[in-house]
């Protein structure tokens, strides 16, 4: 079981390195439309703003889980 634990660990904190890559992408895309102010893609930087909402909360999501696993291998004396 430990062994199913810690592979699901190792799979979380990749995904967390995943929705950061996008956080990180996403608002720097933002910030860079909002700079250039060309209105034809304020269009594309609303749907990046959706995009960074949905990123926020699954990594939110992933994050919790990840504390789960580490107290399941916790309890069993995996660190």
């Amino acid at each position: 079981m430990s062994d199913i634990l810690i592979a699901a660990k190792e799979q979380r904190i990749n995904e967390v390195a995943g929705y950061q890559i996008n956080i990180t992408n996403y608002t720097m895309a933002i910030e860079h439309i909002t700079a250039l102010n060309d209105q034809d893609l304020f269009p594309f930087r609303d749907q990046l703003a959706d995009l960074l909402k949905s990123e926020l909360l699954e990594q939110k999501k992933t994050q919790v889980m990840l504390s789960v696993i580490q107290k399941q291998l916790e309890a069993l004396n995996v660190l």
